[in-house]
């Protein structure tokens, strides 16, 4: 056993009628993120089924690393940058892990 904590994950989900704009917000975003020490991993995908759905998945150390990123320049940044380009409120969940592998 260690103390170390537990590995979350959070789900991003934005609907847009302008998916390129959204895009290239996102996409700066995801990139800036990255780079934060306690950021495991960022994924930015879009629907396949779903259109102009664009979906982030982030995976952070821990939930307190998820929270400060959550309160971070970078996700103020990203949120103030979509005002007027989303369909909807985006839908955001946090996720425990039950088996979840980094892949180096």
């Amino acid at each position: 056993m260690t103390d170390e904590p537990d590995p979350v994950m959070v789900i991003l989900r934005f609907n847009t009628e302008r998916p390129a704009d959204l895009a290239s917000i996102l996409s700066r975003y995801v990139v800036i993120s990255r780079s934060q020490a306690s950021c495991r991993n960022i994924d930015f995908v879009s629907s396949m089924t779903i259109p102009g759905q664009l979906v982030v998945v982030q995976k952070w150390d821990s939930l307190d690393a998820q929270q400060a990123h959550f309160d971070s320049a970078e996700m103020v940044e990203m949120a103030r940058s979509c005002e007027g380009l989303l369909s909807r409120a985006p839908d955001i969940d946090l996720y425990q892990g039950v088996s979840m592998h980094d892949l180096a």
